[in-house]
């Protein structure tokens, strides 16, 4: 049954009247004017009453599932109590303070705010703060928040001759804050040597996804992870995490705590709280201390909303049933069977393609599945079009997935393996009509 969105298309109107575009973040602009109702557990439903099984769940926030019960229930129960007080703190947020420090590798202290933008935000100030130099690495194609900092590079923001020139993501982002920032690629440690050479040992910190989610899936290799680790160290850097994505969705402890590595500093955010508004920067008490919340510490940290009352009830309501319901063993089994599951089904068309990805998130890169993928430049000769007719078609069969390249797509604790099946249905049907339209890869080199 063809899906209608007259109703959503009338709402679209009002919301163009009152929001610039309709939409309060710039990628939620989807193919067609749609205006979502309701959620739970693994669904969405929007204004026309079309269901999606959903697999962006809010750019991953949600890991336990759309308005869950036990959640939510912990959040009415905190608010019968407490809102903000805006001074001092709560049991809510020492108790999360707590549970942070017994899973965290990195967690000597931490400190609460709002959006993992905020959280990387305060890790490069720190970072030059402590350190006292000026100078700072990011990873060439991830994205780790909108401030000028680190707003740069991002997916194919920078497409010239030179992919590592400075390429910042926004009009009006001052060079002054961003040509501190350098952009080297992923794996690659000698790169990051360079940068030392170049700028005389003017390097305060490195800030990289220890996943590179931000471009679908680009595993690090060990022996990269544990080199970063030992320069840092020697040259008295310091190593950022930016767990945003990575934390609380591949484990309690981040993947700092699957891979052995502990940075000094970590971010958080996103399935941190199932969807409530919360994000954290942990790391040594030597650096954290360093925050002016101390009385000898210089570096600012404010936030009307940190530590929220309903946003640490949703955190330690997540990290209670992290704790107690298998949720991250049925996640990875749930993300093998679907990544296995697709690959066989492009297996069988003779698709130049493959299914990536690491515990419960996935996506499928259409590119030589033979071809090594270290770092973003190698996703260069990923099939754009294809990518974006597949997530089209998926739409279409009530799957939903962002209508963007390389956006990953995320797997709840609420889908079930009768979902998986119905997915993977859904998907061949798409990737059958993908290889029959033979479509050419006109936006090359371009993946935003």
């Amino acid at each position: 049954m063809a899906q209608s969105f007259a109703r959503s298309e009338q709402l679209w109107k009002l919301a163009e009247q009152v929001t610039p575009g309709g939409i309060n973040t710039s990628l939620r602009k989807l193919r067609k004017p749609v205006v979502f109702e309701r959620a739970k557990g693994a669904r969405l439903w929007d204004a026309d009453g079309n269901e999606y099984l959903d697999y962006h769940n809010g750019f991953g926030p949600i890991v336990i599932g759309h308005c869950d019960d036990f959640v939510n229930g912990r959040v009415f129960e905190a608010l019968q109590t407490l809102d903000v007080a805006g001074a001092g703190t709560t049991m809510l947020e020492i108790k999360l303070g707590q549970k942070m420090q017994q899973h965290i590798p990195s967690c000597e202290m931490m400190h609460l705010c709002n959006v993992g933008s905020e959280a990387t935000f305060h890790a490069v100030r720190l970072s030059r703060a402590y350190t006292g130099r000026t100078e700072f690495i990011k990873i060439q194609g991830a994205y780790n928040g909108w401030h000028d900092y680190l707003g740069m590079n991002f997916g194919g923001s920078s497409r010239g001759p030179d992919l590592y020139q400075q390429t910042p993501l926004s009009a009006g982002a001052l060079e002054d804050a961003y040509k501190h920032t350098h952009v080297v690629p992923f794996n690659d440690l000698d790169a990051v040597e360079a940068v030392w050479k170049k700028t005389g040992g003017n390097v305060a910190g490195i800030i990289l996804e220890p996943i590179m989610h931000n471009v679908g899936c680009i595993m690090p290799d060990q022996a990269y992870l544990k080199g970063l680790r030992e320069f840092c160290t020697e040259k008295g850097m310091l190593l950022v995490f930016d767990e945003v994505i990575t934390g609380f969705r591949h484990a309690l402890g981040g993947y700092q705590s699957i891979c052995g590595i502990t940075p000094d500093l970590s971010t958080f955010a996103k399935a941190m709280a199932n969807g409530y508004p919360m994000a954290a920067i942990c790391g040594k008490r030597e650096y954290m201390e360093m925050f002016n919340t101390t009385s000898k510490g210089k570096v600012m940290f404010a936030g009307t909303y940190n530590g929220h009352t309903a946003s640490c009830a949703a955190a330690l309501a997540t990290i209670e049933l992290m704790e107690t319901s298998g949720v991250h063993k049925k996640l990875f089994a749930l993300g093998d069977k679907l990544r296995a599951g697709l690959n066989e089904i492009i297996s069988r068309l003779g698709l130049k393609a493959f299914a990536a990805g690491y515990g419960s998130i996935w996506n499928v890169y259409f590119m030589d599945p033979e071809k090594p993928v270290k770092s973003y430049v190698d996703l260069l000769d990923h099939n754009v079009a294809q990518e974006l007719r597949f997530r089209e078609l998926l739409m279409d069969g009530g799957v939903f997935t962002i209508p963007y390249p390389m956006k990953r797509n995320y797997i709840n604790f609420a889908v079930t393996f009768e979902d998986i099946d119905h997915t993977l249905n859904v998907a061949e049907s798409a990737l059958k009509q993908v290889a029959a339209e033979k479509i050419e890869n006109k936006a090359a080199g371009g993946l935003i």
